[in-house]
Protein backbone atom coordinates (compact mmCIF):
# COMPACT_ATOMS: atom_id res chain seq x y z
CA UNK A 1 0.00 0.00 0.00
CA UNK A 2 1.28 3.41 -1.01
CA UNK A 3 1.66 5.93 2.06
CA UNK A 4 -1.62 8.53 1.76
CA UNK A 5 -0.57 12.11 1.05
CA UNK A 6 -1.80 14.98 2.00
CA UNK A 7 -2.80 15.92 -1.22
CA UNK A 8 -4.62 12.67 -1.75
CA UNK A 9 -7.38 13.35 1.32
CA UNK A 10 -7.57 17.19 0.64
CA UNK A 11 -8.43 15.61 -3.19
CA UNK A 12 -11.12 13.53 -1.34
CA UNK A 13 -12.29 16.04 0.50
CA UNK A 14 -13.05 18.97 -1.92
CA UNK A 15 -15.83 16.75 -3.37
CA UNK A 16 -19.15 17.22 -1.33
CA UNK A 17 -20.51 13.87 -2.29
CA UNK A 18 -16.95 12.63 -1.11
CA UNK A 19 -16.79 14.37 1.66
CA UNK A 20 -20.11 13.38 2.53
CA UNK A 21 -19.92 9.31 2.42
CA UNK A 22 -16.60 9.76 4.42
CA UNK A 23 -18.56 12.02 6.66
CA UNK A 24 -21.38 9.15 7.11
CA UNK A 25 -19.14 6.23 7.18
CA UNK A 26 -17.04 8.09 10.13
CA UNK A 27 -20.33 8.49 11.95
CA UNK A 28 -21.49 5.44 11.31
CA UNK A 29 -18.33 3.07 12.75
CA UNK A 30 -19.80 0.21 10.62
CA UNK A 31 -19.26 -1.11 6.93
CA UNK A 32 -21.87 0.42 4.51
CA UNK A 33 -23.42 -1.35 1.61
CA UNK A 34 -23.97 1.07 -1.85
CA UNK A 35 -27.50 1.08 -1.60
CA UNK A 36 -27.45 2.35 2.07
CA UNK A 37 -25.17 5.06 0.78
CA UNK A 38 -27.06 6.02 -2.24
CA UNK A 39 -30.30 6.11 -0.13
CA UNK A 40 -29.03 8.33 2.65
CA UNK A 41 -27.24 10.61 -0.09
CA UNK A 42 -30.08 10.32 -1.99
CA UNK A 43 -28.21 9.81 -5.06
CA UNK A 44 -28.14 7.56 -7.91
CA UNK A 45 -26.31 4.31 -7.33
CA UNK A 46 -23.82 5.01 -10.82
CA UNK A 47 -23.01 8.68 -9.50
CA UNK A 48 -22.31 7.06 -5.89
CA UNK A 49 -20.32 4.15 -7.42
CA UNK A 50 -17.89 6.67 -9.27
CA UNK A 51 -17.55 8.33 -6.39
CA UNK A 52 -17.03 5.36 -4.48
CA UNK A 53 -14.41 4.54 -7.03
CA UNK A 54 -12.25 7.89 -6.28
CA UNK A 55 -12.13 7.15 -2.70
CA UNK A 56 -10.78 3.26 -2.82
CA UNK A 57 -8.22 4.38 -5.76
CA UNK A 58 -6.72 7.27 -3.23
CA UNK A 59 -6.83 3.94 -0.56
CA UNK A 60 -9.08 5.98 1.82
CA UNK A 61 -11.93 3.11 1.50
CA UNK A 62 -11.77 -0.44 1.57
CA UNK A 63 -14.70 -2.41 0.02
CA UNK A 64 -15.57 -5.85 0.84
CA UNK A 65 -17.80 -7.96 -1.16
CA UNK A 66 -20.16 -10.35 0.44
CA UNK A 67 -22.83 -12.19 -2.11
CA UNK A 68 -24.11 -9.62 -4.13
CA UNK A 69 -23.89 -6.69 -2.16
CA UNK A 70 -20.65 -4.91 -1.52
CA UNK A 71 -19.74 -2.85 1.59
CA UNK A 72 -17.08 0.32 2.04
CA UNK A 73 -15.24 1.57 5.14
CA UNK A 74 -12.92 3.86 6.06
CA UNK A 75 -9.58 2.04 5.63
CA UNK A 76 -8.07 0.68 8.98
CA UNK A 77 -4.79 1.51 7.72
CA UNK A 78 -5.42 4.90 7.46
CA UNK A 79 -2.73 7.33 8.84
CA UNK A 80 -3.73 8.64 12.69
CA UNK A 81 -3.43 12.23 11.16
CA UNK A 82 -6.04 11.27 8.44
CA UNK A 83 -8.02 10.12 11.08
CA UNK A 84 -7.84 13.11 12.97
CA UNK A 85 -8.93 15.13 10.18
CA UNK A 86 -12.05 13.31 9.13
CA UNK A 87 -12.84 13.67 12.65
CA UNK A 88 -12.88 17.14 12.72
CA UNK A 89 -15.10 17.70 9.45
CA UNK A 90 -17.58 15.19 11.20
CA UNK A 91 -17.65 16.77 14.17
CA UNK A 92 -18.37 20.30 13.02
CA UNK A 93 -20.74 18.95 9.77
CA UNK A 94 -23.06 16.27 11.52
CA UNK A 95 -25.34 19.25 12.65
CA UNK A 96 -25.39 20.96 9.29
CA UNK A 97 -27.52 20.08 6.37
CA UNK A 98 -27.10 17.81 4.04
CA UNK A 99 -24.77 15.92 6.80
CA UNK A 100 -27.53 15.90 9.35
CA UNK A 101 -29.85 15.15 6.54
CA UNK A 102 -27.60 12.27 5.10
CA UNK A 103 -27.10 10.55 9.02
CA UNK A 104 -31.21 11.05 9.42
CA UNK A 105 -31.64 8.85 6.34
CA UNK A 106 -29.11 6.55 7.02
CA UNK A 107 -31.38 5.36 10.20
CA UNK A 108 -34.23 4.10 7.79
CA UNK A 109 -31.92 3.20 4.89
CA UNK A 110 -32.18 0.13 2.94
CA UNK A 111 -34.59 -1.86 5.13
CA UNK A 112 -36.44 -3.70 2.23
CA UNK A 113 -33.79 -5.01 0.22
CA UNK A 114 -32.21 -7.26 2.46
CA UNK A 115 -28.39 -5.57 2.28
CA UNK A 116 -28.17 -6.54 6.14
Amino acid sequence: MSVLLPSDLAFALADTTRLRVLVLLHRARRELCVCELTAALDLVQPKMSRHLKALRDAQILRAQRSGQWVYYRLNPALPLWAVEVLRGFADGAESQAPYRDDLARLKTACGATGCR
